[in-house]
């Protein structure tokens, strides 16, 4: 099969290789009908995450149609069409009878790299190196599933693939943004960086209850979806001083809560909450704790959210789908990283086709 395999830093080439197996009974194969380019990936692209190795496949937001399964997978029919989360978790150990399923005990063999670099442990995940368990990613033909009877939502033929791709990692880390946020009625949200899970969680905040969400990015297609798109007022931070222009138009007072979700390129926010969404790979920007915010923090429970999200989608509530500007061939993976990393193009997420 072809699938992205990482080379070197920002170097990566769509190889053939070895069809996936069902390894285990709760293993499923899934046949990959649409892989996104996420943020997190660039992260990966950069080499910026230990233990990638060439050769490594890469992706964790994808979908596609059950074509083989083991034994135990009862949840599941060979044909359904399923959205895949991007986190791998068992549903068995006591996190993920928690509801903390990206802190699966069991799926991540080398969760203790995990916990010697970042002070805690955490799940497997797809295309995400040896530190999240050595799992082939998404950006291929077919892909193994570990837990299948567990992680896989099947989801309606009437909704598009871009309707609910998303529901395997971005939209879930955008309403879990602003949920931590702790909204309530008619208070103002400064959301930093205008990227896919920044526009969704723009929409996230208004329907939790914002009054007025305020987008704050440097660039300008970026920034017209934001208003067009998602309602927003926008700040550019190319234009003047972005805290000064906040206590302007919220007449001295600031934001009630400021969601980061540029991870990796924060360079800090102040508010009198918030909450820290993006992929950190290095220490976290200074927080001015002397003015005594609250900081939310954590890792996305994708399959908590993944239900209710659709039941969401289905009834018109959110229509994920405008995020999605390019959709191209699988083999046209190595532009297609340069074009969402460089954001040419209008580029805000790129959707690829196997």
């Amino acid at each position: 099969m072809k699938a992205v395999c990482w080379q070197s830093r920002q170097k990566i080439a769509v190889e053939n290789v070895p069809d996936p197996r069902v390894l285990d009974s709760r293993d499923a194969i899934v046949r990959v009908t649409s892989t996104a380019i996420c943020g997190s990936d660039l992260d990966l692209y950069e080499g910026a995450v230990p233990s990638l190795a060439p050769g490594d496949i890469l992706g964790h937001e994808f979908m596609g149609e059950v074509v083989e399964k083991g034994p135990d997978v009862a949840s599941l029919d060979i044909g359904d069409r399923v959205v895949v989360p991007c986190a791998i978790a068992c549903g068995c150990c006591a996190p993920c009878r928690e509801g903390r399923w990206a802190l699966c005990d069991k799926s991540n063999r080398n969760a203790w790299l995990v916990e010697r670099l970042y002070g805690t442990a955490g799940a497997g995940l797809f295309g995400c190196s040896e530190l999240y368990g050595g799992y082939a990613g998404g950006q291929a033909e077919y892909v193994r599933v570990p837990y299948a009877d567990v992680g896989p939502l099947r989801v309606p033929a009437t909704l598009s693939d871009d309707a609910v791709l998303f529901l395997s990692d971005i939209l879930p880390a955008a309403f879990t943004a602003a949920e931590r946020c702790a909204i309530e009625e008619g208070d103002t949200v400064a959301v930093f960086g205008c990227g896919a899970v920044g526009l969704l969680t723009i929409q996230s905040a208004f329907l939790l209850g914002a009054a007025r969400v305020i987008a704050i990015d440097r660039l300008s297609h970026r920034l017209e979806l934001a208003r067009a798109r998602c309602g927003a007022e926008t700040l550019n931070v190319d234009r003047g001083d972005v805290f000064d222009a906040i206590r302007t138009m919220t007449g001295g007072r600031g934001a009630d809560a400021c969601i980061d979700t540029a991870g990796l390129e924060a360079h800090g926010c102040e508010s009198s909450g918030g909450c820290v969404q993006g992929d950190l790979v290095e220490p976290a920007p200074s927080v001015p704790l002397g003015s005594g915010p609250t900081l939310r923090t954590g890792r996305t429970h994708v399959h908590r959210y993944m239900r209710p999200l659709l039941a969401l989608i289905e009834h018109g509530v959110f229509d994920p789908s405008f995020v999605a500007s390019h959709h191209v061939p699988l083999d046209d993976a190595p532009s297609a990283y340069q074009m969402f990393r460089n954001c040419t193009d209008g580029c805000t997420k790129v959707v690829m086709h196997p």
